[in-house]
This record gives structure tokens, sequence and C-alpha cells, in this order.
């Protein structure tokens, strides 16, 4: 039985490996591939560019309209005569209290409010690699411990029908370890299937499928105590940020539903030739002031201030579910942590036990079940640690997560990040298409591989 011990023990060292001169996939790799391949990232970032082109429409209605207009009429009282006219028109918004600048002005608080979202989703990505790296992992190193046990089963199973031969134990032992053999075998088949279902995940989570991955030597710093975390993230998670930009915007409407209501000035000019080419030119100024509107205009005021409300409500809602998840992820790492812990004390008494019932066996005082048992023990906590090992790592990143600091950036992953402010900058002026900021604007599609 001495033989067993050993390959038991040795079953507890595994390890991933990988072939001479094959490198292995670090966890940083598979962050990277993350946030290249994540197509949920580049739907944001067109839904950010969109945005961007709003702040252009809205800046836009600040400036003048020139349009070219052509005319053609029939008369009957001239026989029909077939009469056509030349416009050139040009129009101008003179003053409106600034309810125009206000709409940009809100536009573009909107457009910083996704940029928040497009972190929050970079997070979501990163997190999603982080656990189907770790889970890759774990599956890996449960399917070897597994087959490993099948192997020493094998023997032991062996070894008893040996001895079953020579009379020092009866069938029933025998059946014992075919039994115990059967149970490791389908064991080890349900951990490949959970291995097969992590490595999918994998793929979708990285965009490849895992080849040999590297154990995790080192894990990121996150905060000292619990409340150090949670003030950490009131102050940069993405969704807090994303929210308090939304409470801005919804004040900014406000004002515009203010000035909505006051006077508005309109500049118009223009020119029109007839067939004769004779022009007739006209200037007029236009002042509006509402007064009656059936109350739309007093509606849509109180409807600015009730949306406010909702933004003020969400973003204090937003704070309070962000310092629950970190205090729900500070819960977990400490869990985890204890749990490896006590894996590794279970895993030292497990071991003694075992070697001890198989000393017991070997002088008489034990029977196989009672050795087979103990070795199941020893698996089981080995398992347990596996598990443990692979929660305590995914726990680190999930309150990186829920401080808002699971990012390219923080992570220092040395890669090129997609700039928001790139294209925002290009359009935020509304160039025409044939500009130079047009022509700049097509630079920098190509440069984003939009064009």
């Amino acid at each position: 039985m001495r033989r067993f011990f050993g390959a038991a023990v040795a079953a507890g060292a595994i390890t991933l490996s990988t072939a001479p001169g094959v490198s292995a996939e670090t966890l940083t790799d598979a962050l990277i591939g993350a946030y290249k391949h994540s197509h949920i990232l580049d739907q944001q970032r067109a839904l950010l560019r969109a945005a961007d082109e709003d702040v252009a429409v809205a800046i836009s209605a600040l400036r003048p309209v020139v349009a070219y207009v052509n005319s053609y009429s029939v008369s009957a009282a001239n026989n029909y005569e077939l009469s056509a006219s030349y416009s050139l028109t040009f129009d101008l918004l003179l003053y409106d209290n600034g309810a125009t600048k206000l709409a940009a002005d809100a536009t573009k608080e909107g457009v910083l409010a996704l940029r928040e979202a497009l972190v929050d989703a970079e997070q979501s990505i990163l997190l999603a690699a982080v656990a189907a790296y770790m889970d890759v992992i774990s599956a890996t190193e449960t399917v070897q411990l597994r087959a490993s046990n099948v192997r020493l089963i094998n023997q032991e199973l062996q070894a008893a029908r040996d001895r079953f031969e020579v009379g020092e134990i009866t069938r029933t032992d025998v059946a014992l370890a075919e039994s115990a053999l059967a149970s490791a075998r389908s064991s080890q088949a349900a951990a490949q299937g959970t291995l097969d279902v992590a490595r999918e995940a994998y793929r979708a989570a990285v965009g490849r499928y895992p080849k040999a991955l590297s154990a995790i030597s080192s894990l990121p710093q996150t905060a000292e105590s619990m409340e150090v975390a949670q003030g950490v993230a009131v102050r940069t998670h993405p969704s807090i940020r994303q929210a308090q930009r939304e409470v801005t915007v919804a004040e900014l409407n406000i004002a515009r539903a203010e000035a909505a209501m006051k006077l508005s000035i309109t500049g118009s000019a223009g020119v029109t030739f007839d067939e004769e080419l004779q022009n007739n030119s006209s200037v007029s100024l236009s002042l509006r002031q509402p007064i009656y509107q059936g109350g739309a205009l007093s509606a849509q005021l109180r409807k600015a201030k009730a949306q406010r409300d909702a933004a003020r409500a969400a973003l204090l809602s937003t704070t309070h579910t962000v310092q629950q998840a970190v205090g729900n992820a500070w819960s977990n790492l400490r869990v985890t942590n204890a749990q490896l812990s006590a894996t590794d004390r279970q895993i030292s008494a497990a071991t003694v036990a075992f070697r001890g019932v198989q000393e017991e066996a070997r002088l008489g005082s034990r029977t196989t079940l009672d050795v087979l048992n103990a070795e199941q023990d020893l698996l089981d906590a080995r398992v347990a640690r596996v598990e443990a090992q692979s929660g305590r790592n995914t726990a680190v990143y999930q309150l990186l997560s829920s401080m808002g600091l699971l990012t390219v950036e923080h992570l220092g992953l040395g890669i090129q990040t997609y700039d928001p402010s790139a294209y925002y900058n290009a359009v935020k002026d509304a160039p025409a298409k044939y500009s130079k900021q047009g022509k700049q604007l097509d630079s920098v599609l190509r440069r984003l591989n939009l064009d």
C-alpha cells in the first residue's frame, strides 16, 4: 500500500504545465485579448460616437442656415406660361435666452455620461475574462486530480484482487474497490465536462480557446479596509460618475424649459432672381414671444423638474448599490481567504489520516473501505483547495471592479486603449464635409477603421 500513498501525495502537487518550448498564456494576455475582442465594447464605442454627433447637431443650431431654392410656377392668367425663380436664403438665430446653448451643454454632459458607461462596460468585460481564466485553471487542475485518482484507485483495485487471490481479503473488499473506481471515473467525466464548459466561456470572453495557462503568481493591491474601498468607489466608480452627469443633464433641461418660455429673435435675409436675372432682396427680423400654447411649455418644465428629481434619486440609489457591492466583494474576499487557509489545514490533516489508515490497513486493523474513504477525503480536500484558490483570485478582481478600478489603465496592461475624446474633438464643432476639419475627421475615421 505504501506506493499508493506516494502516488496520492504526488497527485496533490499537480500544477498546470506546458510542453518544452511552449510559452504559457498569462492573465494579462487574456485581459488584453478580451479588451481587443469584445464586440460589446465596439457597440458602446459606436453609441458614444453617435452621441458625439448629437453635440455637433446641437452646435449647428447656433449657426446660420443657408439654402438655395429653385421655384417653378404656371399661371393661368398668362396663358399657362411657365416661370422660374432662383432664391438664396440666410437664416440665423440671434437670441433665445440661451436655450440652444443649454441644449448643446446638456448634450455634452450626455456624452460624458456615456463615456462613464463605456468604462463600466470595460470593467464587465475584464471581470468576465478574469472569471473565465480562473475557471479554466480550476477545471484543468480538477481534471488532473480526478485522473490521478482514477489511476490510483485502479492500482488499488488490482492490489485488492491480488490479495483476494491469496485469501487476505474478501470479495466484498474487491467490490468496494470496483465501486470506488466507477465513482472516480464518473467524477472524472463530470470534471472534464466542467472544463469543456469553462473553455467555451473563455473563448466567448477572450476571443480564442485557452492553451496552457500560467498559474497566478501575484494579485493586484486593493484597499486596506472596506471603508477605504467604499470611499474610493464613491469617488471613482463609473456608475456613480455617470449618474452624476445625468443629474447635470436634467438640471440643464430645466433651464432649457424655462428659456423656451421667453423671447427669441431670428434674422433672415434672401435674394431672389427671376428668369431675366432681376433680383429682389429682403432682410427681416422676427421676434417671437410665446403667450399661450395650451399649457405645453408649463408641462415641459414640470416634466424636466420631475426628471431631475428622478436623476437625483437614481444617483443616491446607485451610490448605495455600489457601496453594497463593495461590502459584498470585501466579505467574499475574506471568506475565500478563510476557505483557502482552511483547505490547507484540511489537506494536511487528511494526508496524515490517509497515511495512518494505510499503515493500519497493512497491519490488518483497517479495511479496504477505510482506505478508500480516507483517500476520498484527501482528494476532496485538494479539489476544495483548487476551488478556494480560484475563488480567492476572482474575488480580488471583483473587489477592484466594485471600486471602479478594473480598467486597462489601472491594471497597467500596457496596450493602447480607445480614446473617446479623439472622435469627439473631431466632430464637436460640426465640421463640414469638405472643410479642413472635415478632412481631419476622415483621418480619425481611418485610424479607427470605421470609414
